[in-house]
């Protein structure tokens, strides 16, 4: 028992450590150059949570500094047994980055649709006959992961990557955003300059549920309006009344959704304006500008990741090496899902781990 509080009392000390962390990180984004960087840094690790992306920022950024990787940016991430599957293995002497990784346990019920019903399962307990089976959340634990500098063994084979011309659209990109909005039910339409939008590049019209973007701006500005557009359907129309905007924040979401869309499929968005972070940051009752950014970043990825999972478009990857493969399960609407990696000293290897990763 005395071994057991202790490893208790360490894994709180590193949960601790890893909270003062984000909370650095987050407060470090205070600017638009700040969040513009930080959203196209996500779109490139976007099979992570907003939270642990910031950490392996951060962390990465500290390892340059101090000679211990070659480049300023993370390649690919992964965990100590995810790299050996792939026939790499840790460098020696190069310390993991620490990022929360969920703890889930199975519950079982014979009325799924009664939430008081479910009971959790012991391990190794098998579900009664009849019985639904779900994981869910129940804590987190400090893990580690390494980038692929941080690696030596077989080569990591290059994914092809979206390649631009200034001004062009991804191909494909325009097509599948146009779709998703009318699947929305929202009509959308091409008007021939800005005075038709009130000086604005695109509108969305709750009401009529119709979009409008400018026809006269080039391909690229057009369907990253597009992209901003669509956010306001998912996040901000009256479909969803739990979306409670705040002043800028509407826009700074749908903005930040855009870039991430478009930094998903190349496209340079350091022209892109978001609007100045901690002036909204800072003005919301009740939450803290570390609550506020951290919500709005998970809200930012969840979405951009939902959008870009409909695009039959080419984009960059999503932070995992090339060749890795996991399994997760199905799990309910309320149980959201993020591949959060296994730890190094995790016991269990990766390709038997059955349960869903919850965002963390």
């Amino acid at each position: 028992m005395a071994h057991q509080r202790s490893g208790d009392a360490v894994t709180a000390a590193k949960l601790e450590r890893l909270h003062a962390q984000l909370a650095d990180a987050v407060a470090d984004l205070v600017t638009g150059d700040d969040w513009n960087r930080a959203l196209a840094f996500a779109a490139r690790f976007r099979s992570r949570s907003f939270n642990n992306t910031l950490l392996i920022w951060m962390q990465h950024a500290a390892a340059f500094e101090q000679g211990r990787v070659s480049a300023p940016t993370p390649t690919y991430v992964a965990g100590f047994r995810q790299w050996l599957t792939l026939g790499r293995s840790v460098d020696r002497g190069q310390p993991g980055y620490m990022i929360f990784a969920p703890v889930v346990r199975r519950f079982a019920s014979r009325t799924p649709q009664i939430a008081e019903s479910w009971r959790r399962l012991a391990p190794r307990e098998a579900p009664q006959r009849g019985e639904a089976v779900q994981s869910r959340l129940v804590g987190v634990r400090p893990a580690y992961v390494w980038d692929a500098s941080q690696t030596s063994g077989e080569a990591i084979p290059e994914e092809p990557r979206p390649q631009l011309l200034e001004g062009e659209a991804p191909p494909g990109m325009w097509d599948g955003l146009a779709t998703l909005v009318r699947a929305k039910g929202y009509s959308l339409r091409l008007v021939d300059s800005d005075r038709d939008l009130g000086g604005a590049n695109g509108m969305t019209d709750y009401l009529t549920r119709s979009v409008a973007v400018r026809g006269d701006i080039d391909p690229a500005a057009r369907v990253k309006t597009l992209a901003h557009e669509l956010a306001h359907v998912e996040l901000h129309g009256p479909d969803h009344p739990e979306a409670s905007l705040h002043r800028g924040i509407g826009e700074v979401e749908a903005e930040s959704v855009a870039l991430m869309i478009g930094a998903a499929h190349g496209l340079d968005t350091s022209s892109y304006t978001i609007p100045y972070v901690s002036t909204w940051a800072t003005s919301v009752d009740g939450k803290t500008p570390v609550e506020v950014v951290q919500a709005t970043g998970e809200r930012v990825r969840s979405t951009a990741v939902a959008i870009l999972s409909q695009l039959h478009t080419a984009q960059v990857g999503a932070g995992d090496p090339p060749g890795l493969s996991r399994e997760s399960t199905t799990v309910r609407p309320w149980d959201r899902v993020d591949d959060t990696s296994l730890s190094g000293s995790d016991r269990r290897h990766p390709s038997r781990s059955a349960t869903a990763r919850p965002v963390l």
